[in-house]
């Protein structure tokens, strides 16, 4: 890796649209450090999508302090890697308390997230990847997690429409903006590829990526 390729690249976007899996294999590419958000270790998470109205509190704090603590870790960690690659941004957390706080949960939030001392680094490249719900449902359904069984195609269109008004003001590091809807990321080694070459050239400001799938001959 040269030093004008991006250090610690973020892979954003909405539920099931891949982001975990292509940082996995970026992370694999660049034999990097991964930092996961680890959705799973979330006591709180199953009964969040089985009832939303009673559990999006402890579920949106437990997210807060564990990624915190992991912007901490990160922090901390090994100056010398070359890449590090991970699956959230801590300023998402706040899209998601947004979307599932009641106004008087929201102003907790607020409190608390405010009197944390938050340090997180700065990404060289953000890639968000987008895809239409739809596709989100059918990958969400292939992959069959248990807590995730409940998702609803309403919750995921409001995701989905925050994740777009986020990144559409959104200019804390440079953004590759990725239509992952007719693509495979992971066992695509030509679309794989194809990415692969942009995350190595993206310049800063805000950049598009909209691959045509491969068609077989």
């Amino acid at each position: 890796m040269q030093s004008s390729h991006p250090q610690y690249i973020v892979v954003e976007g909405p539920i099931g649209v891949g982001k975990t899996s292509l940082a996995h294999r970026l992370a694999q590419s660049f034999g990097s450090e991964l930092l996961l958000e680890g959705p799973e270790d979330n006591p709180f998470i199953d009964r969040f999508y089985e009832n939303p109205r009673t559990a999006a509190l402890p579920t949106q704090l437990f997210f807060l302090t564990q990624r915190v603590r992991q912007m901490q870790e990160l922090r901390q960690g090994d100056m010398f890697n070359p890449v590090r690659v991970a699956d959230f941004l801590i300023e998402k957390d706040r899209l998601f308390a947004e979307l599932t706080l009641d106004d008087d949960e929201l102003r907790l939030y607020d409190q608390i997230y405010n009197n944390m001392a938050i340090e997180a680094p700065v990404p060289d490249l953000v890639i968000y990847l987008q895809a239409p719900v739809e596709v989100l449902l059918e990958r969400i359904a292939r992959r069959n997690r248990s807590y995730e069984r409940a998702i609803d195609s309403g919750y995921l269109q409001r995701l989905v429409d925050a994740y777009a008004r986020f990144f559409h003001d959104y200019y804390g590091a440079p953004l590759l903006i990725v239509n992952a809807a007719e693509i495979d990321l992971v066992k695509n080694d030509h679309d794989y590829t194809s990415l692969l070459e942009q995350v190595k050239s993206t310049p800063r400001g805000r950049h598009f990526f909209n691959p045509l799938p491969l068609e077989l001959s």
